[in-house]
């Protein structure tokens, strides 16, 4: 099979094998630098370093609890809400810390604790892609759409970064918070009834070492903020591009560990203030642990970096892609109604693999150039992927965290199961889907950028 190079006037592009002699001589002699030169594979882990020290120190946990129950009694739905989409920049510690303290607040209100755990669950794994800040999942999901988007056109690729959604999804942060703290009230809460069990444990709040360590934590993000600010804002900083530009400089392809310096900094602070950190040693082993948690990762990165590899070698992402696009052409689905298939599609296929990074590794190079011939932007490709690999987290049993859910639950509902939890969480999950594909629809139709230098349209 053969097609015209898109991006190459009169160059065809024909599918090559990797089962004759020299395509498995490929396969063996590619291997090592297949798996090391996996794009997501290094600006995960040097994100992770940053982010894990912040984790495991206590200082993400300690924000979560602090926020959540300073929050006046009104808003603790929204407040719940908020957090829980925040904890997605360190996923762990959301999971472990939020669901059994949201369900402890709601039952020390008078709530239905299940609901409380339900409104925590949402925003974590229902609003996984909304943040205010950059986390590990920019970088990691970002690096595989520029690849796939440079099987089409390399220097539209050379001129993409992890920030790419980066409007978007701030903006997705507000309206997810407001939409979930809304189906948690009218919806959730209202199916559970009341709660009729006992309530035996204590609210406790954060003891006076650990506020002191998040003020000191606060300090020193302020100050990492002003001197990452002085490297950019001046028009003369030295981490700005070629005529003062700062979408394009250095500031943009040293996102990963300046994030991670952000997170690292506080986390060491609060870590020393609060003893979780005593040495060096100390770090050396929060470090070693957080790695060690990223071995799943790692093992799909092997992975997934020979699939990658392979569809480009082989030319069938390039291929796939013409004939894809060629297709929807023959049947005239584009603009809205493409991008809603697109999501839906996404989103039945986030049942049967819980991953983000293994499914957008195996979509990437399909759907990027299918939507790339058809004039949508890798960004807004990826933008689509991700409110569809959110939205359905919660209502799938192989989401990662979906058994320990469970078994949060079970300490107020012995009965609850499977099928419970993805009855109580399928509203959430289909009014975040419907709600925030509208918002991407309307973000498409003004025609705004999704984050810096990322159109809609390719």
């Amino acid at each position: 099979m053969s097609v015209e190079h898109p991006g190459e006037e009169g160059e065809t592009v024909e599918v090559t094998n990797l089962l004759n002699g020299e395509g498995i001589q490929y396969i063996f002699e590619s291997m090592v630098d297949n798996f090391i030169e996996f794009a997501p594979l290094g600006v995960v882990l040097v994100t992770m370093l940053g982010i894990g020290i912040a984790e495991r120190s206590g200082l993400i946990s300690a924000c979560l609890r602090g926020f959540v129950l300073s929050v006046p009694k009104q808003l603790v739905t929204l407040g719940l809400v908020f957090a829980r989409i925040m904890s997605s920049v360190a996923s762990d510690a959301g999971y472990v810390v939020l669901p059994p303290l949201g369900a402890v607040i709601f039952a020390a209100l008078g709530r239905h604790p299940l609901a409380g755990l339900a409104a925590a669950f949402a925003g974590v794994s229902a609003g996984f892609s909304a943040n205010l800040f950059l986390s590990a999942t920019d970088p990691m999901l970002g690096e595989l759409t520029i690849d796939a988007a440079a099987v089409i056109d390399p220097e539209y690729a050379e001129g993409m970064n992890i920030a790419m959604n980066y409007y978007f999804i701030i903006a997705s942060t507000i309206l997810l918070t407001l939409v979930g703290a809304w189906v948690t009230e009218k919806i959730v809460e209202p199916r559970l009834g009341k709660y009729t069990g006992e309530f035996t444990e204590d609210l406790k709040g954060l003891d006076a070492i650990k506020k002191k360590g998040l003020i000191a934590a606060g300090i020193a993000l302020l100050i990492g903020l002003i001197g990452t600010a002085l490297l950019i804002v001046p028009e003369n900083g030295i981490m700005r591009g070629e005529e003062g530009s700062i979408v394009q400089s250095p500031f943009m392809t040293s996102l990963v560990p300046i994030i991670a310096l952000l997170f690292f900094i506080p986390g060491l602070v609060y870590g020393k203030v609060t003893k979780t950190i005593r040495n060096d040693k100390d770090v050396a082993d929060q470090l070693s642990d957080t790695m060690a948690s990223m071995g799943m990762f790692i093992v799909l990165a092997f992975t997934a970096g020979q699939f990658v590899a392979y569809f480009t070698e082989f030319n069938m992402g390039l291929v796939l892609g013409v004939f894809g696009a060629q297709f929807l052409d023959s049947v005239n689905l584009s603009g809205i109604p493409l991008i809603i298939m697109f999501i839906l599609v996404a989103g039945f296929i986030n049942l049967f693999i819980g991953s983000a990074s293994a499914k957008w590794a195996m979509m990437a190079p399909v759907f990027v150039p299918i939507m790339m011939q058809l004039g949508y932007s890798p960004e807004l490709t990826q933008m689509a992927y991700r409110v569809a690999d959110s939205a359905t987290n919660i209502i799938t049993p192989l989401m990662t965290y979906f058994a320990i859910i469970i078994a949060f639950a079970q300490k107020y509902d012995k009965k609850m199961g499977i099928g419970t939890l993805i009855s109580v969480m399928f509203p959430c999950s289909l009014i975040f889907l419907i709600s925030w594909s509208n918002f991407l629809i309307i973000w498409m139709l003004l025609g705004i950028d999704l984050g810096p230098v990322s159109p809609i349209t390719y």
